[in-house]
């Protein structure tokens, strides 16, 4: 059995994490490092390493966690944000689960 990653861990509520929401499919986490005035974490409970390791089953889930994102967008005043990716340690990825970062500036 692998050992489970830090957001694994954050999910399984071994350690702590500031969630902003949750449900059967995901959890949004405030970003301990912000780089926006708004920096939320999407990530699915399901553990994938990276979006490239998405299957086409996996398009309801992916879906989902962009819906996620836009509802916490509008729910902190962001009509101007970004969603960001990261694959992979040369594109900056440090924690290999998927999750997807919400940036945004309230109006």
């Amino acid at each position: 059995m692998s050992e489970k990653t830090l957001f694994e861990r954050i999910i399984d509520r071994e350690i702590p994490g500031d969630f902003v929401y949750e449900d059967e499919l995901c959890v949004a986490i405030k970003d301990i490092n912000p780089k926006a005035p708004v920096h939320v974490l999407v990530i699915p409970r399901k553990a994938l390493r990276g979006i490239s390791e998405a299957e086409p089953e996996d398009s309801t889930l992916l879906g989902h966690l962009l819906l996620v994102a836009q509802g916490l967008a509008k729910q902190n005043a962001c009509k101007d944000y970004r969603l960001q990716i990261n694959n992979g340690e040369k594109a900056g990825q440090t924690v290999f689960h998927l999750h997807l970062h919400l940036l945004g500036w309230p109006s």
